[in-house]
């Protein structure tokens, strides 16, 4: 048995191709499935079998399309409602997938129907867990709904002990989830690879013996997650058709002006640094690289469904293009180049201060105002005295509760404040961007 792993580190999430050398499985396949593809090329395998551990939350699914463009098995929980072709599988139900034994555990907790997937080839033994055992962690309990939280929390204690007593102590843990998945319950261990054995001895879903205590504790420490979510399972129930990820042509200056006269969504995603020296009134920065959670907070960040103009260089309009796919952002239009003042000779070119943590302690005005957009639990945790807190994801909502004169915008590293701040300006406030690492005295 070979695992191959498909890493989606913008989303913090995980795919597989699980094959024995000529026949292969795919578990939890996103939508932009040529990397997919592309992983069963060079193992030299078919892919004969699809499964889902759930229906997603974080990300439209690519599993129909794969199952469709090769003849695969779709293996789906059959207890989820779905509205297309799939093959129903229980707790207990197995297949075989060349000289692998597939066999499905029923695990709910992260939903009420989630599956995880034993894989042995009679030697060695892979347990493929979604958003149920994570690393260090579990899956979130939350996403359903607020009533059926605490139902979900006690499902959950009770599948990850019941998955890790199914498999062998050296069993191979493969979890979809908790590579920086807002999914997880909490932050994950930052290995990138774990047993069953290290997670019996490491991980608090294991080690907690008081049910109510791990239930209250996972509960309480739950925090706020992308808006965009309330669209996956929707879409994924239905079956996500494939994604267009070609790059439009590039829109001409008296359009791109246009869009921004008429207060659509144009996205800059050249560095932060560059947006605050010089761009097009009116436009947002939404920094694309790595590391930078662009596609979770544009989604979080902006109203669903409008219409976007992706603003920057072609490899990362293009890049961009397949990340926002993968949550459902579909055709966004394009002006390629980083030179603003030749996009749109027709709009004005602006700009805002950008400081460090010296210049912002030192360099206010009295009036001026202190804005964190940090996540509520990050304020709690520690601020700065009179500093007022509306988490970046709530901002468009609550501008009208900044008081007025300039303010000056701070997070815990700098881009969600470089957002923040490309937001105020839009909605024409005065404002510095403190683009520096938050220091707790």
């Amino acid at each position: 048995m070979d695992v191959v792993v498909i890493e989606t580190r913008p989303l913090g999430d995980r795919s597989y191709v699980v094959h024995d050398g000529e026949v292969a499985l795919v578990i939890d396949p996103q939508r932009d499935t040529d990397r997919v593809e592309a992983a069963a090329a060079e193992a030299g395998v078919r892919i004969t079998h699809v499964a889902e551990t759930h229906l997603h939350n974080d990300y439209l699914t690519g599993g129909l399309i794969l199952a469709r463009a090769h003849g695969a098995e779709y293996l789906v929980s059959a207890q989820d409602d779905v509205g297309f072709e799939h093959t129903p599988i229980a707790d207990g139900g197995t297949v075989q997938v060349g000289r692998l034994t597939v066999k499905a555990v029923a695990t709910p907790g992260h939903t009420h129907h989630h599956l995880s997937y034993v894989v042995s080839d009679g030697e060695q033994q892979a347990v493929f867990s979604g958003g149920s055992l994570l690393y260090g962690s579990v899956g979130r309990t939350d996403l359903v709904s607020g009533e059926d939280t605490e139902v979900l929390t006690r499902a959950q204690y009770s599948s990850v002990r019941r998955l890790a007593a199914e498999a062998k102590p050296d069993a191979a843990l493969y979890p979809t989830h908790g590579f920086g998945s807002f999914c997880s319950s909490g932050p994950a261990s930052s290995v990138h690879a774990s047993t069953i054995a290290e997670q019996q001895e490491a991980n608090h879903a294991l080690t907690d013996a008081d049910e109510d205590h791990f239930v209250q504790e996972l509960i309480n420490n739950l925090t706020a997650y992308p808006s965009y979510y309330a669209h996956m399972a929707p879409a994924n129930r239905q079956g996500p058709g494939p994604a267009d990820l070609t790059v439009p042509e590039s829109v001409d200056p008296a359009e791109l002006s246009r869009r921004l006269a008429d207060g659509e969504w144009v996205v800059d995603l050249r560095h932060r640094v560059a947006f605050a020296s010089s761009h097009l009134r009116g436009s947002v920065s939404f920094e694309y690289g790595r590391g930078s959670s662009f596609t979770a907070y544009l989604g979080w960040v902006l109203p669903w469904n409008q219409q976007l103009t992706l603003v920057g260089s072609e490899e990362d309009v293009e890049k961009a293009i397949r990340d926002l796919s993968r949550i459902g952002i579909d055709s966004p239009g394009a002006a390629l180049g980083t030179d603003p003042s030749a996009l749109a000779p027709g709009t004005a070119v602006v700009h805002y201060a950008r400081v460090d943590w010296a210049e912002m302690l030192h360099g206010r005005s009295a009036g001026d105002v202190v804005l964190d957009v940090r996540r509520t639990e990050e304020y709690d945790a520690g601020h700065l005295s009179g500093a007022v807190n509306i988490p970046l994801h709530e901002l468009l909502a609550r501008m009208a509760e900044i008081p007025a004169g300039t303010v000056w915008v701070h997070c815990e590293s700098g881009y969600r404040s470089g957002v923040a701040a490309s937001l105020l300006q839009r909605a024409g406030r005065d404002v510095v961007h403190v683009d520096a690492k938050y220091r707790r005295s």
